[in-house]
């Protein structure tokens, strides 16, 4: 009765977040977990067949819904937590959701996106078959702080998994010695050749896992992800089992991987690794995914994963929270050859962490490259900091407006082509909201 109390009660804190215009996605759980502790438990142990965990710094949303949607494609039901509330209460909320009304799950798999620092938590309430890494890095210092904590969490979580799967990516080498010192089976992921896109940005983990010793790299994609070695103790890069190859970045997204050719109209050089990951862990689940093509052509980003509006000219929505983030994100505008306009919008909420000193580390100096930049603004809670870190990278004649949808009408107002809005986490839904309103009154 507790379970199915539990349930019912998710189900109705849903139903009246939406009304309130809330998304609903972490209090139902919290509220499920104290009726009845037990509940994710419960339920999780019901899928039929596995349960796929996603972790890593940046990519799960996309990484995990790409799964859950080639998984579903293959006709199969699938558990998914589709709008990124990755935590323990996040997690309960995804599972009481698809619940009937008698507690009972009918799914063949569950693809879940955990927190990094949650892993710990959620897998002592269920138990996944594999476990998806994308990549570490540095992230929300007031709650991770630098990246061995990180991996602390999630090696503790491994200690769990007796039999699980590890899908890692072989272009990271802080992934790859986590996955080497973990133990158990691996599966590798990871971009073969190099795409000439290295930039000269901070690479904080360009150090060996294992003796300490600075690697060393035949090429860079970004950040710390290339091709590596230690010239010390002999770490190497991995071998990929799904390796990218024929790299085409002309017109969206194309290469070749398992023997197929994958083209998609996306932006970003890294959701060839958000792809990869998903194939990869699909095809370890037995899916023959004839119909990936499809899938991924009909696949459409959750909130601010490049999320495209038109309010007059296109307006491009991106969430970038971290350092790797940001630069990856200025990498994809620096890449637009169209007139352009970018407000970038920095929030110091409870979710987002008070320290923001990783602005510092973020290749700001890259948006004056090219000259097709018209108009840049700082906004956001903290515009005051964005702009000192702007006046630093020499961007002259940036605009500072702290309120988001005066900063968003004002380059709106402007002639260029299209207009990039760059946002942090807390800054996401809130933004949404101001570029929805004003695409219905256009």
């Amino acid at each position: 009765m507790r379970k199915i109390l539990a349930v019912w009660v998710t189900k109705a804190l849903i139903l009246l977040g939406k009304l309130a215009g809330k998304k609903g996605s972490s209090t139902p759980g919290a509220a499920a977990l104290k009726i009845y502790p037990d509940i994710l438990r419960d339920l999780s142990s019901q899928v039929r067949c596995d349960i796929i965990a996603v972790c890593g710094t940046n990519g799960k949303t996309t990484t995990n819904n790409l799964l859950c949607a080639m998984l579903s494609a293959q006709g199969n039901k699938v558990v998914c937590n589709r709008v990124g509330a990755n935590m323990l209460e996040g997690v309960t909320t995804a599972f009481a959701d698809s619940a009937d009304l008698f507690g009972r799950i009918d799914a063949d798999y569950a693809c879940i996106e955990v927190d990094e620092i949650s892993t710990v938590k959620v897998f002592g309430h269920l138990t996944p078959r594999y476990m998806v890494i994308t990549n570490l890095f540095r992230d929300q210092l007031d709650r991770y702080g630098e990246i061995d904590i990180t991996v602390d969490y999630l090696s503790r979580a491994a200690a769990r998994l007796t039999d699980a799967v590890l899908i890692l990516n072989a272009d990271d080498p802080l992934v790859t010695a986590f996955g080497k010192k973990a133990g158990g089976k691996h599966v590798y992921f990871g971009i073969g050749e190099d795409t000439g896109i290295a930039r000269g940005e901070t690479k904080e983990g360009r150090f060996c896992g294992f003796c300490g010793g600075e690697l060393a790299y035949d090429y860079y994609h970004y950040s710390q992800l290339g091709s590596y070695r230690c010239p010390g103790c002999g770490f190497v890069r991995p071998r990929p089992d799904f390796e990218a190859v024929n790299v085409d970045l002309t017109d969206g997204i194309a290469f070749d991987t398992d023997g197929r050719r994958i083209s998609v109209d996306y932006r970003g050089f890294y959701n060839i690794y958000n792809i990869l990951a998903a194939y990869a862990a699909a095809r370890q689940t037995g899916a023959d995914l004839g119909g990936l093509q499809r899938v991924l052509g009909e696949y459409r980003p959750q909130i601010g994963r490049m999320e495209t509006f038109v309010i007059g000219k296109p307006v491009i929505f991106n969430l970038s929270k971290n350092p790797a983030g940001f630069n990856q994100a200025i990498s994809t505008v620096s890449d637009d050859k169209r007139t352009k306009d970018i407000v970038v919008v920095i929030n110091d909420n409870a979710q987002d962490g008070r320290d923001i000193s990783w602005i510092w580390d973020v290749d700001f100096e890259r948006l004056g490259e090219g000259g097709g930049t018209r108009l840049l603004v700082a906004s956001g809670i903290r515009h005051n900091d964005v702009a000192v870190r702007l006046k630093y990278a020499g961007l002259d004649g940036f605009e500072d407006i702290g309120d988001v949808k005066s900063a968003i009408t004002r380059a709106l107002a402007t002639p260029s082509e299209v207009l990039y809005v760059l946002v942090n986490y807390t800054a996401l839904f809130s933004t949404q909201r101001v570029l929805k309103e004003l695409e219905g009154k256009q």
